[in-house]
């Protein structure tokens, strides 16, 4: 199974426009869920912000981004990016995550997301945060 590691951003009311810049500069396709789109809003002022950006180039060029919710902490210089390993292979992204979740901190344990059919997010013993999910169909 191919995986591949692409760079998740975070930001706080900005990934919308991050992901807009990084199209003009990059191309490719954008991919915007917002928190009202996956029925997840907490906050409605918050409601049109992202929860799951993509930008996708053909040249293999890819970034995510999404809005820290206002009810999680959120500083730029500690948790600003996410290393994110996608695959296709439930059974791969499983057991890579089983292998990367010794002596890590569990964020949200690896289980179907609306927007995708696994999805996990973890803090290793290095304090690097790992996002680790399937690829749904009509992601890529």
């Amino acid at each position: 199974m191919p995986i591949a590691t692409t760079t998740h951003l975070n930001f706080r009311g900005r990934a919308r426009e991050a992901l807009d810049f990084y199209h003009s500069v990059f191309g490719g396709d954008v991919v915007a869920i917002t928190y009202a789109d996956a029925h997840a809003v907490r906050d409605p002022d918050e409601a049109d912000r992202i929860m799951w950006g993509q930008v996708a180039s053909e040249d293999g060029f890819r970034v995510m981004a999404y809005d820290v919710p206002g009810t999680l902490e959120w500083n730029p210089g500690e948790n600003s990016y996410f290393v994110s390993v996608r695959g296709d292979d439930t059974e791969e992204i499983t057991t890579r995550w089983d292998r990367l979740s010794v002596g890590s901190t569990i964020v949200r344990p690896l289980e179907p997301a609306q927007w995708s059919p696994l999805y996990g997010m973890l803090r290793d013993r290095f304090g690097v945060t790992w996002v680790l999910d399937v690829t749904a169909p009509d992601q890529g």
